[in-house]
């Protein structure tokens, strides 16, 4: 994928005046191209007067950035404590099995990548999964396999990332 490095440079450079505005310039870049692509991190840096090593180390310390393009589908697994207890463990084991890869990867078809998430807001009833941003509570496997299914079944294609004006 080429990365349009002007409009990545906009982008980093409407967010340089505020005060911590390279989390803001990396959510804009990662909403814009889906990840935050390697070869950008020397222009964010640049703009920010920081370090290329500094912005890594910011996109690789957050676990919501990406480094390389997602799936058709994003799952995002619930890894917080409430959700271990009601079997998360088991259920992470089994999305891996199913889609071919661990976590923080994709599947070799490209329809799904796999990412834990450390809270949904559905303690009260976990384990919890996100699929494209859409919370889904009480997942067994059984129910993990329907909704995957349904997307493959129904072809439902992925949300489509914002282009830049």
């Amino acid at each position: 994928m080429d990365i349009d490095t002007e409009a990545l440079r906009q982008l980093a450079t409407a967010h340089r005046a505020q005060p911590g505005g390279l989390l803001p310039a990396l959510h804009a870049i990662q909403d814009r191209w889906g990840h935050v692509p390697p070869q950008g991190v020397p222009v964010i840096a640049e703009v920010f007067n920081l370090s290329r090593a500094e912005v890594h180390g910011v996109v690789t310390y957050y676990h919501h950035f990406r480094s390389a393009p997602p799936g058709r589908h994003v799952v995002q697994l619930c890894r917080a404590e409430a959700c271990q207890a009601m079997g998360a463990e088991d259920l992470v084991a089994h999305a891996e099995r199913q889609a071919g890869c661990a976590l923080h990867a994709t599947s070799a078809d490209g329809r799904l990548t796999l990412e834990p998430v450390y809270c949904l807001g559905l303690c009260a009833s976990s384990p919890a999964i996100a699929i494209d941003g859409e919370p889904h509570a009480r997942i067994t496997p059984q129910r993990y396999d329907a909704l995957i299914g349904a997307l493959v079944d129904a072809a439902v294609p992925a949300p489509a990332l914002a282009e830049a004006p």
